[in-house]
């Protein structure tokens, strides 16, 4: 059974000194170590957030979040961690699910425990009708890879445990959706169990989304070729 004092909050932050601080104050609220993993920001994210009590990783330079979130995974691994929990610098995710992340993956011994955005009532996530409609198509091949209802494969809230955060800490690709959509596929396909539970979404604290619509729905075309294909990045298979 995971205990709060082994699960790490590992944040990806680039430039997000104006949230940053709200964030981790609120995770550390719940009793979690946080770990913020500053992507090359050229702000003070990492000053921050030391003052609020996060453990902080300072990269040269900006990787993207699947390069970040590998860094939190390895330093998981390194300081004997038995899970992770990621969670974004915008204030979107609400740490009072934090707690019901680690008690849904108690209750099903779930590898990965993905808070979807779609299974709440309470959620601000309204993604555009096109954008909802190629998340679908992306939640539809995760269910085939995990053989369990997924509806939100893209979420970036989610605990994963060990031994598949071994795994990530040393596979996890950097580029946009691997960390998450093509994340699920390929643990689905590597044997590991996989399941969601529904979790509310806050609007962003500052800023906005680095990705357009658009070049969204590119890069999602992008990847689930990579998938369909084959080409994707390996798992060893639970045994």
């Amino acid at each position: 059974m995971l205990q709060v004092s082994e699960v790490l909050v590992v944040v990806p932050a680039f430039n997000e000194v104006k949230s940053i601080g709200q964030v981790v104050n609120q995770v550390v609220t719940f009793g979690f170590q946080t770990l913020v993993v500053d992507d090359g920001s050229i702000d003070q994210t990492a000053d921050v957030a030391r003052q609020y009590g996060a453990h902080v990783v300072s990269l040269p330079l900006n990787s993207g979040v699947g390069g970040a979130l590998r860094c939190g995974f390895r330093y998981a691994v390194e300081n004997g961690f038995a899970a992770v929990i990621q969670c974004d610098a915008d204030g979107q995710h609400l740490p009072n699910h934090l707690i019901d992340l680690v008690d849904a993956a108690n209750s099903t011994h779930a590898h990965m425990m993905i808070g979807s955005r779609f299974g709440s009532e309470n959620t601000t996530h309204n993604p555009t009708l096109l954008r909802r409609f190629a998340m679908s198509v992306l939640s539809k091949v995760a269910q085939r890879a995990t053989k369990n209802k997924i509806t939100d494969s893209t979420s970036g809230f989610r605990l994963i445990r060990q031994p598949l955060l071994g795994e990530l800490a040393s596979q996890l690709p950097a580029y946009y959706l691997g960390d998450t959509f093509e994340a699920v596929v390929v643990a689905g396909r590597a044997g590991y169990h996989i399941e969601e539970i529904g979790v509310a979404m806050a609007p962003r604290l500052h800023g906005t989304s680095s990705s357009g619509n658009f070049r969204s729905i590119v890069l999602i075309g992008k990847v689930l070729t990579t998938v369909l294909l084959g080409i994707h990045f390996r798992l060893r298979r639970l045994k």
